[in-house]
């Protein structure tokens, strides 16, 4: 009986050798973060769902050579340098951010980076089918798609200004594609996004020559916490080494992105770095303020155009509601239970994307160009809130005495009239309060429409703050104090409405 305890001991001594053994051989992560939603061809996923693209195999070479387990970590393109901000053992939290991302002087003075993997240039990406832009210098008066917080976005806007309809969306393939499909003029794009694409989609091609983004190449650097030095040092060294080996080269050959640039950047390692002549992209405060101000302005002309559709939309279909036939009141229930039951973005997105699908299958790409962003934003705004003002007015409708109907049929008015006259008026005092809160909700999901390449204010910060990042608190009051002043007006303008059309005050006069 006392043999029984030393022999379990022996036993799960024996069952933790193996594990003990296992974990001594696992490899620590090299965590890196990436976004690679519409990310070729840096990482994005093949017809058999796995991961690929040029940096997945770089990532995978730097774990190799520093001892690691290569560990990705997807995050919105914009915000992965905040990940660095996170310990890499938390959730989100990334050693390093390897995504395509540009060697600039802002990122660099807040993090540490290492020398250059890759020089990229700027390529201008037209349909093959139209003449009208042949070079950099036919820009003027067309509509440009870019991939908003990038070089390739502060270059087009900095060299173009207001003369050309500059458009800038967080999914390079949507911006393509949109290309592609006649529905916008041209796309400025980082050069392995261009050879990229243009493998892709056979009725594109690169108008003139690539561009240099300013004075100093284009670089693409990895960025890592400043107090990791020793990481650093080693992913340098690694970098290095893949130049000079021709690792790099092999995996960049893959993807048809090796071209003269990487061949003098591989005779380059042993300079200083990074260079100290690094550009400041950053905005002064009055040009901050007036781009704000210009996205405000956009901001208002969706709501101010589109709620006034959604209210009449929505009066039509409370009415059908209350007063139509069955045939009618089902489809009309149905119409309202979809779109409150499902995301605005979701039906933006349709609006947008998927209904000119089904127009191009069809042959009437005609019908397509009238679909412009705005007019898609307003229509989705529209169709969306026109669900929620229904049932305000339902239930204003439902709140009129049955008695004012039948009364006013007793005077000799027909149905329609009654309702016009009678009804109607009465349900409008009703629901002044719900429909000026709606309004108000609608200023803010303006914001979605920046999935449609519309700048309004929101997506205006998002662009603002990738170039200037030292100052995220001040533009995120900024933003929010003009969203206030946009909304606390109505709320006033409700409020004096409702003390107006009320009903009779007690004890006195209405």
């Amino acid at each position: 009986m006392n043999d029984f305890p030393r022999v379990w001991v022996v036993f799960l001594l024996l069952l933790g050798l193996p594990a003990a053994g296992l974990s001594q051989d696992k490899k620590p992560p090299l965590k890196w973060g990436t976004d690679p939603t519409g990310g070729a061809p840096f990482i994005y996923k093949n017809k058999s769902g796995d991961y690929v693209g040029f940096e997945k195999e770089f990532a995978d070479y730097l774990a190799e050579k520093l001892g690691r387990e290569s560990e990705m970590v997807a995050g919105d393109w914009a915000n992965l340098p905040q990940q660095l901000t996170k310990p890499a053992d938390v959730s989100g939290g990334v050693d390093i951010v390897l995504n395509g991302y540009e060697l600039r002087k802002d990122l660099a003075a807040k993090y540490g980076v290492t020398r250059a993997y890759y020089v990229y240039r700027l390529s201008l990406i037209v349909r093959k089918d139209d003449d009208s832009i042949r070079g950099w210098d036919d820009l003027d008066g067309k509509t440009v798609g870019v991939l908003g917080g990038t070089t390739a976005h502060r270059y087009t806007k900095k060299k173009y200004g207001q003369s050309i309809d500059l458009k800038s969306n967080p999914d390079v393939a949507n911006v393509v594609k949109l290309v592609n499909d006649d529905r916008m003029d041209a796309t400025v794009q980082d050069s392995p996004v261009a050879v990229h694409f243009l493998k892709e989609y056979e009725g594109l091609r690169e108008a003139g020559e690539p561009a240099q983004p300013g004075e100093l190449p284009g670089y693409y650097v990895i960025y890592y916490r400043k107090s990791d030095t020793e990481l650093g040092a080693k992913l340098d060294k690694a970098i290095v080494e893949g130049l000079k080996d021709g690792t790099l080269k092999a995996i960049y050959e893959r993807y048809g992105l090796w071209n003269a640039d990487q061949e003098k950047l591989a005779t380059e390692t042993d300079g200083p770095w990074p260079p100290a002549n690094l550009p400041d992209e950053a905005s002064q405060w009055p040009e901050l303020f007036e781009e704000l101000l210009l996205a405000a302005g956009m901001t208002i002309l969706l709501a101010v155009t589109s709620f006034p559709i959604a209210m009449a939309i929505g009066l039509l279909v409370a009415l059908g509601r209350v007063y139509g036939p069955w045939i009618v009141r089902v489809p009309l229930g149905i119409y309202v239970e979809v779109l409150r039951g499902t995301p605005l973005l979701l039906q933006l997105f349709l609006i947008y994307y998927m209904v000119p699908e089904l127009f191009l299958k069809a042959d009437m790409a005609g019908w397509v160009k009238w679909l412009t962003p705005f007019v898609a934003g307003v229509m989705g705004l529209a169709v969306n809130y026109s669900a929620y003002e229904a049932e305000n007015y339902r239930a204003g409708l439902q709140a009129v005495p049955k008695g004012q109907m039948e009364a006013a049929l007793a005077l000799g008015m027909t149905r329609f009239t009654a309702l016009r006259r009678v009804i109607v008026p009465q349900a409008l005092r009703i629901v002044i309060p719900p429909v000026t809160n709606d309004f108000i909700a609608l200023f803010k999901d303006t914001s979605a429409c920046s999935i449609l390449f519309v700048t309004e204010l929101t997506r205006k910060y998002n662009e603002l703050f990738n170039f200037n990042r030292d100052l995220i608190v001040e533009l995120a009051f900024l933003t929010a104090g003009l969203y206030l002043l946009m909304s606390y007006p109505l709320a006033i303008l409700a409020a004096r409405l409702e003390r107006k059309l009320g009903g009779p005050k007690e004890g006195g006069k209405p």
